[in-house]
């Protein structure tokens, strides 16, 4: 992808998932990587292990540098700090990637405010304040900038007994284009992705069971999951100058679950 070597990116919840995938694909590209992670620190050091590995033929003279960095997103002083860090590490930070996220389920008359208040201060306020952090640097040195918010589906899709997740997500569609429309004069694009059912650990529930992975599949019209890989890669293109010309948007990579599935089949006239 064009445009990417040498940038600066800092991917938050990097340990696994289509976060790890991310942090790996982007190192590939030529970037520096900073890899987040709350509290699996050996997730964290292998997604730099897997991305120094793919990134460098030859690690003693491999231009692509990795830093780790431990923090909760949804306090404002380590949101804050992550960004500083990353700043202070590399000399300035050119992507933010906000991929953190957490869900829980549970009936919507039953959800406790502890709970409601963590999905939304991971999912959104954490984004949020990932996202003020890089621009504020953005603006302060005249530079261009890319911010790429992980979204999902379930910004546009309802998921009942997912109420805080489905909240976060249509909040974070709504502040990508928001933060979009108000930046976009000074170079600073603003884009998310919405990923589909994707194979990755928090959706074990699923892609270690055969029949649940089926029924889940039975909803997609090209009739698989999304891998994480896949994920990555359309970051890869909207962090980079081939996408120069893209800001505001969401982009469903979901196999055509966003397509109304249930109507592939006509069952009215």
């Amino acid at each position: 992808m064009k445009g990417l070597t040498g940038k600066t990116v800092l991917i938050t919840g990097a340990s696994s998932g289509i976060g790890q995938a991310i942090a790996i694909r982007l190192a590939e590209e030529g970037c520096n990587i900073v890899i987040n992670y709350r509290s699996d620190g050996d997730g964290a050091a292998d997604t730099r292990r897997q991305a120094m590995e793919k990134a460098c033929k030859d690690i003693e003279v491999c231009g692509v540098k990795a830093l780790l960095l431990q923090g909760d997103i949804s306090k404002e002083e380590d949101a804050v700090s992550l960004v500083q860090q990353s700043i202070e590490h590399f000399g300035h930070l050119d992507i933010l990637v906000n991929n953190a996220g957490v869900q829980t389920d549970s009936p919507s008359e039953a959800i406790d405010v502890d709970s409601f208040d963590w999905v939304l201060g991971v999912n959104l306020r954490g984004a949020y304040l990932c996202a003020r952090e890089t621009i504020k640097h953005l603006l302060a040195h005249n530079r261009p900038g890319s911010i790429i918010n992980i979204s999902s589906v379930h910004e546009i899709i309802p998921r009942p007994q997912y109420l805080s997740y489905s909240i976060s997500k249509g909040g974070m569609g709504n502040m990508t284009k928001t933060l979009a429309l108000e930046y976009a004069a000074q170079g600073i694009r603003v884009n998310g992705i919405g990923p589909g059912a994707t194979v990755t650990p928090i959706n074990e529930e699923w892609t270690e069971d055969p029949e649940k992975q089926a029924e889940v599949e039975s909803h997609i019209p090209m009739g698989r999951a999304g891998t994480s890989e896949e994920m990555a890669a359309a970051v890869a293109f909207l962090a980079s100058d081939e996408a120069a010309y893209i800001t505001g948007q969401t982009l469903y990579i979901d196999g055509g679950l966003t397509l109304y599935a249930d109507f592939q089949n006509p069952w009215s006239a």
